[in-house]
Parts: structure tokens; sequence; C-alpha cells
């Protein structure tokens, strides 16, 4: 049409997407009714992004803690088999995720080594699930008739910061191993890569993953840093920057419930020793029991 408000200067105006957030299994909009504008790496703006609040993080958490528990009872054989839906469901989109990172500025070659290295990834702690209980598990010595057994459990909920590199990559590199172990998770997608993210989180919601097992936010990390690091139903952080005033922040906030800050920055993500089965356990307590033996 003509006079039709969907054109200027005689070309066509898109439709912009505005990607909201993951919470619950359920993509609601951001509470405070706040966005940004994401541009690409031309700065050309391609979509709307929810800014999430501090109301949204503690939905968040809530829905994590409610999920936490069912998810632990899962066996690590079913665990397994749902990381490794979602390597399956990342494999029947790599095209579109290739494609969100290129607008993100990366090459084409460097978006497809990204993508396969993260489908790659979903499968390698997929095969850890039934694994690492008995890698570090153990049988102690007693002076007594018992057995003495020490074994790993989940943490809880953990909330976790996306690098800002590498935008698929680096974001299941910081839910994988979390989750794996029967813990949940909250995490917050690097800023210049939230379409990336909130394209992840639509795999998960087609992935058999339970609602409120991951829950992805976007926005900015300088208004929820203190959020994710003082909520006392939080019992974990991942922190992804090099910033030493927000790795500061983070270690003293987590005092106030004793959570476990975990500064996972000196790991290139792109490396093949940024997956192993120790950042599992950085998430695990260990629970030792006894049991009389001969009676």
């Amino acid at each position: 049409m003509e006079g039709s408000s969907f054109k200027k200067d005689g070309k066509r105006l898109d439709v912009l997407k505005t990607y909201k957030l993951y919470i619950d299994g359920k993509f609601p909009r951001t509470e405070s009714g706040r966005y940004f504008k994401l541009d690409d790496s031309t700065g050309k703006t391609i979509a709307s992004i929810c800014r999430a609040s501090r109301k949204d993080f503690r939905d968040a958490v809530v829905s994590s803690r409610k999920t936490q528990p069912d998810w632990a009872k899962k066996s690590a054989y079913n665990r397994g088999q749902i990381l490794y839906r979602i390597a399956e469901t990342l494999e029947g989109r790599k095209v579109q995720f290739m494609s969100d990172l290129v607008l993100a500025g990366s090459t084409e070659e460097e978006a497809t080594a990204e993508v396969h290295a993260a489908i790659d990834r979903c499968v390698y702690y997929a095969g850890w699930s039934d694994k690492y209980q008995q890698v570090f598990s153990s049988v102690n010595p007693t002076e007594g008739s018992y057995f003495n057994f020490s074994y790993p459990e989940p943490t809880g909920v953990v909330a976790s910061f996306a690098p800002e590199q590498f935008g698929l990559l680096g974001l299941v590199s910081v839910i994988l191993p979390v989750i794996i172990g029967g813990n949940t998770c909250i995490v917050l997608a690097a800023q210049n890569h939230s379409v990336t993210a909130i394209d992840f989180a639509e795999v998960l919601h087609a992935s058999d993953v339970p609602g409120g097992v991951i829950n992805i936010l976007t926005g900015y990390r300088n208004e929820l840093l203190t959020h994710f690091s003082t909520h006392m139903d939080v019992n974990a952080v991942i922190f992804t920057g090099n910033d030493t005033a927000e790795i500061k922040t983070i270690q003293t906030n987590s005092a106030s419930n004793v959570k476990r800050a975990l500064i996972w920055n000196n790991l290139n993500w792109a490396e093949a020793s940024s997956q192993n089965p120790y950042l599992i356990m950085d998430l695990q307590e260990i629970k030792t029991t006894w049991h009389p033996v001969g009676i």
C-alpha cells in the first residue's frame, strides 16, 4: 500500500521480534516492562530484548527451587538422555544458530565451529551423567564395624553469568555441568548474545527439559549482579567476567548465606580443557554416610 506505515522511503520495514525471558518453562515478558534494542555487528537494530528486573530474577529462583528436588531425583541415565536430546535439537537448528552468531560479529567459519562445539559439549556432559559419581565417590576406612561411604550430591540452585564471548558455546558451558549434577540454574545471558540465548531457550523448550531446571534472563549485568549474589535461596554463583570490582562484589555478597562463589574466568571455552568433570564437582556437596556391618 502506498501510504502503509510499514514502509519508509519506499522500503518495507522489518517486523522486529521482541525476545522474552525464559522462566519456569515459559516465555514471560519482563514484569518491569523495560526493553533494550539489540544491534548487529553493523549497527542495525535486529531485535528488542527484555531487560530483566530483580522481580524476574526472584521468580526464576522460586521456579528453580521448586523444580530442583524432582530434577535431582531423576536417574543419572535419564538426565543424560535429556542432555542428549538437547544436542539432537541443536543439531536440527544449527543453521539458525550460525546465523545468530554471524549477526553478533562472528565469521561464518567461527560460527560453524562454535555451534558444532556446543553440540559436542552437550554430548560430552550427557556421557558423564552416570559416571562422575562413580569416579568421585569413595569407601573410607574405619576403625569399627561400619561401612563409610562418601559421594557427591547436588548443591541446589545455581545462578550463573554467561561469558561475553562465545554466545552459544559459553552459554551451554555454564549450564551443562550445573544441571547434569542435579542442580537447577538461572543464567544471565551475555548482553550482545541475547538473541542466541533465547533461541537456545526455545531448544530447551522442545527438548524434554522440565520447566524450571534452566531459567534464562536477559538484561544488564550491572543491574542484576547484586541480586544474583545476595539472594538467600541461591546456593552458588558462577561468574565468568574479569572485572575485579565485580568479582569482589560477588565474593563479598556470597558470604551472606555462605553460598559458593565460583570464578570461572580463566577458561577458554573454545578449548577442550574447558569441559571436564571437575566443573560438575564444583557444584556438588560431599555427603558421608555410615552403615553398620555384621548386624
